[in-house]
């Protein structure tokens, strides 16, 4: 049983999380009904989030550093909360990638009339539609425009994979350097890893733009438009999101607040970045090469 000093007060952070989802889902709600309210009910619900998430990362730190961390059943709750965190992305984007399996494996091959009982919806709305993927050809194209081209697989996405996979490695080399009590690695590891997030989402970026003003790859360039930038932009928040995360863990190695025996904060995010980098492959296989 844990010592009784190790029990702090009741938080209220999750209250205040709560709020601030509410708040943001509301303004999200508004913004798609065009209400004018919506982008302040999003903006002020995000710098409700920002606030609970910096306030109770801090109260969390100085619990650790005061030792209260160290407690095996802290530690364990610590990792268990952050397994099915985990968990709850995996479910997150296997949804998504059902969605995407749904459309090409079903919904595109049905509207073609590929499959016994749907001919007859093929022959009166849509005869001319043929199947394939990518969709350049909506079934409708009066009222959805597919894109003129589609992202190259062996360009940017390719060179992406490259970065992420390498990303891996040298976390890898920054956990090593806690282990071995070898500051410089683990702070030098950890840049790296922090500069090669940085050129992923830059590369990113340009390869939004060059989709949306060359390819006319637009969310509203049919279905496809649709997954491509639901399946890459989600992750790219991912991304950025963990890239976040690795430059606070650097800062917190810059202070010397982790020692070989006890490091969890760094593990947590290595566990979400190794995440980040495996969904990355899954997507780039199903969304940019086959």
């Amino acid at each position: 049983m844990s010592n009784q000093a190790h029990i702090t007060p009741p938080s209220y952070w999750p209250i205040i999380g709560s709020v601030g989802l509410f708040v943001f889902a509301l303004g999200i709600v508004n913004w798609l009904h065009k209400e004018p309210l919506g982008v302040y009910a999003i903006a002020a619900g995000a710098a409700i989030l920002l606030y609970m998430m910096y306030g109770w990362f801090r109260e969390v730190i100085e619990e650790n550093m005061a030792g209260l961390g160290k407690d095996p059943q802290v530690e364990s709750a610590f990792k268990w909360g952050m397994i099915w965190f985990i968990f709850s992305e995996v479910m997150f984007f296997a949804t998504a990638f059902a969605t995407l399996f749904y459309i090409r494996l079903f919904i595109i091959p049905w509207l073609a009339g590929d499959y016994m009982g749907h001919e007859i919806t093929h022959y009166i709305l849509w005869p001319h539609f043929e199947m394939q993927w990518p969709l350049y050809t909506t079934p409708d194209p009066s009222m959805f425009l597919g894109p003129l081209k589609t992202v190259n697989t062996w360009e940017i996405p390719a060179l992406n994979t490259l970065i992420l996979l390498t990303s891996g490695l040298t976390i890898t080399v920054a956990h090593w350097g806690i282990i071995r009590s070898d500051r410089n690695m683990a702070l030098t590891g950890q840049a790296l890893t922090i500069l090669l997030g940085l050129i992923f989402l830059t590369l990113q970026v340009y390869e939004y733009t060059e989709a949306y003003h060359v390819y006319d790859l637009k969310v509203n360039s049919g279905v496809y438009g649709n997954t491509f930038f639901l399946l890459t932009g989600l992750h790219g928040f991912h991304v950025f999101l963990g890239t976040v995360m690795l430059i606070c863990i650097w800062a917190r190695i810059y202070l010397a607040h982790f020692t070989p025996a006890y490091h969890f904060a760094f593990e947590a995010v290595a566990w979400y970045w190794h995440f980040v980098d495996v969904v990355w492959l899954i997507l780039f296989v199903f969304v940019y090469w086959i």
